[in-house]
């Protein structure tokens, strides 16, 4: 028995010190943290003049549920590796609002190596950074907004386990090589002519309007615009300067982009503007998908959302303000409990069925032991046969479980003992 111990302590040893010679201390993480990218894309990015340690960027667009990833080239720009399809996004269209509205949020993030999370409970996941500094100079809450697997979600973006264990490595190698920040951008839909001719009737088109200028930067450059916030609105590579001073709330400064980039943006406008103005004229060919409309539809769902955590009865669906759904008000709803509430209230009359046993089997052997009178001497020669008296019977509903039944007690001779204590 010694020897096979030893044996077995000599491989653990050799397994362990092979697998730290042969891969980084990340390897040893729990939930495939430490998972290496496929060699066939590996192969792809040094074709395209990338390293694996090279900066990473994503994109993700909700209609279409797809998350890109785009790697910088040798030459400062950027192209795109691959993408994967989205299993699950929380909510519809448009940015989080408040807690509780189980929006996926949409805006320009960043991800820092303090938001990964090799040890998630959805196998892998990365804090999408909400709220940044323009949701706070909104007033939009919300918090654990994460790009995760396990494709679950409640107000995240969830991807299958073998989909974020790629998209982890990809940020996890971009760290590495030392990157301090990846830029996550996530927009409602491609933001092309035809999109936004789709929802110009949209009450979030406003916000939109405002991410289509950092979508447009990325399409004329290919290079993660430069980020800021100020009048309560993102403002993209307004200032070369990165220690200018920005505050969200206050007036924005002077812009000083570079000549070359004001011209190349106003050129593209132009070409934006003549194909938005032919699609508006062709009309809605694919009909809009629903959108929160709003901070008031936001409160209702967060409000659905409190209410059925407390395991209260809601509706199968949160509500929804969505013309879309403008009819659905008319129709039965089915209405559900989360399956914790009914197994709490069912314990729970488990517990108080065992209490009234309990009680009732307890009064029933602290009752008093029948009185039994001695029957008067009658004469011998007249002496009457004593016939039993039924006991009336009680209702099962009453008598306690498990309670002993009376037993038959024999009338007296003459008169019942009750009546000879009453007089």
């Amino acid at each position: 028995m010694k020897t096979l111990a030893h044996i077995l302590a000599a491989l653990m040893l050799t397994l362990l010190v092979a697998s730290c010679q042969n891969s980084s201390v990340d390897d040893l993480s729990p939930n495939g943290a430490g998972t290496q990218l496929p060699e066939k894309l590996v192969q792809s990015m040094k074709a395209k003049g990338m390293s694996l340690t090279s900066p990473v960027m994503f994109r993700i667009f909700k209609e279409e549920s797809v998350l890109e990833v785009w790697k910088r080239k040798d030459n400062g720009r950027y192209d795109m590796v691959t993408n994967y399809q989205i299993c699950k996004w929380s909510g519809k269209l448009g940015p989080k609002f408040i807690e509780g509205d189980r929006q996926a949020p949409e805006g320009f993030y960043a991800v820092r190596p303090a938001q990964m999370n090799p040890k998630s409970s959805y196998y892998l996941s990365f804090n999408t950074g909400f709220p940044n500094a323009l949701d706070r100079a909104l007033g939009r809450t919300g918090a654990n907004l994460m790009v995760h697997g396990a494709c679950s979600s409640s107000g995240c973006y969830s991807m299958t386990d073998a989909q974020v264990a790629q998209i982890y490595a990809f940020a996890r190698d971009a760290f590495k090589g030392g990157q301090e920040s990846i830029q996550l951008e996530a927009f409602p839909f491609r933001m092309t002519a035809a999109n936004m001719a789709r929802y110009r009737d949209d009450p979030n088109y406003g916000f939109w309007k405002n991410l289509k200028e950092g979508y447009d930067h990325f399409e004329i450059t290919k290079v993660p615009p430069k980020v800021d916030v100020c009048e309560k609105k993102y403002v993209f590579n307004h200032t070369s300067d990165p220690n200018a001073p920005i505050a969200a709330t206050a007036t924005c400064p002077p812009s000083d982009q570079p000549e070359s980039l004001k011209m190349a943006y106003q050129s593209y406008q132009t070409s934006y503007e003549t194909a938005f103005s032919s699609m508006v004229g062709k009309g809605k060919i694919t009909p809009p998908s629903r959108s929160i409309q709003g901070i008031a539809e936001a409160k209702i769902i967060a409000d659905w959302s409190a209410r059925r955590a407390r395991g209260e009865r809601v509706t199968q669906e949160p509500p929804s303000l969505s013309p879309q759904d403008k009819d659905a008000a008319t129709k039965p709803q089915v209405m559900v409990r989360l399956a914790s509430a009914v197994a709490a209230d069912k314990a729970k009359e488990e517990r108080e069925a065992s209490k009234r046993t309990r009680m009732g089997k307890s009064i029933a052997s602290a009752a008093p032991a029948p009185i039994t009178l001695a029957p008067s001497p009658v004469p011998s020669a007249t002496a009457v046969t004593q016939q039993p008296v039924a006991v009336p019977q009680t209702t099962a509903a009453l008598t306690p479980e498990g309670a002993a039944p009376a037993a038959e007690q024999p009338a007296p001779a003459k008169k019942p003992w009750w009546k000879i204590i009453g007089n």
